[in-house]
């Protein structure tokens, strides 16, 4: 077989594969969004599926908000598990601007294991995180890959971006 038809058969299995991942990873997000809007039924005891709601004592949130510029809002799984999204609120844009920038390579790490998870870089739309100029009172997220769904809600996690560090984060 000659070399351009290899060429030329990969290139729509590689668009394929591309825009089939871009779709598992939408409805897995979609998916997410409903399952935290649907209402419990009555045959499940609420003790059984609650997750403990993430806490923050007020000088820990003020000490964000003084420090970074930004009010931490959750880190709950998505995308069927495989998947951890921390989301935040910028406060103050010039203090948030650390938290942005592309060079420094958040970690998110497991309290129980040890294991630090990364920011996933798909080559298509690159790190799966903000990196844009930050801007007041708005909110920004980023994933971290959760491969095997090693961390579970109801789990404590650090979150590490360059010299910002916070600690003991619940999962919900």
């Amino acid at each position: 077989m000659h070399l351009s038809h290899v060429r030329s058969r990969a290139r729509p299995l590689t668009g394929f594969l591309v825009s089939g991942f871009a779709l598992i990873f939408a409805c897995s997000l979609t998916a997410a969004a409903q399952e935290t809007e649907e209402p419990q039924s009555a045959a499940e005891p609420a003790a059984a599926t609650a997750v403990p709601k993430q806490i923050h004592h007020p000088r820990k949130n003020s000490f964000m908000k003084r420090q970074w510029g930004i009010e931490i809002l959750y880190v709950r799984q998505t995308a069927a598990g495989y998947m951890l999204e921390f989301r935040y609120k910028v406060v103050d844009a010039e203090k948030a601007k650390a938290l942005f920038n592309r060079q420094t390579k958040p970690v998110l790490i497991h309290a129980k294991t040890g294991a630090q998870l990364i920011v996933p870089t798909p080559a298509k739309t690159g790190a799966l995180r903000n990196s844009n100029t930050p801007l007041d009172d708005h909110t920004y997220w980023m994933f971290f890959a959760n491969p095997g769904k090693l961390v579970q809600p109801g789990e404590h996690v650090d979150i590490q971006i360059g010299e910002f560090l916070v600690e003991k984060l619940v999962v919900q």
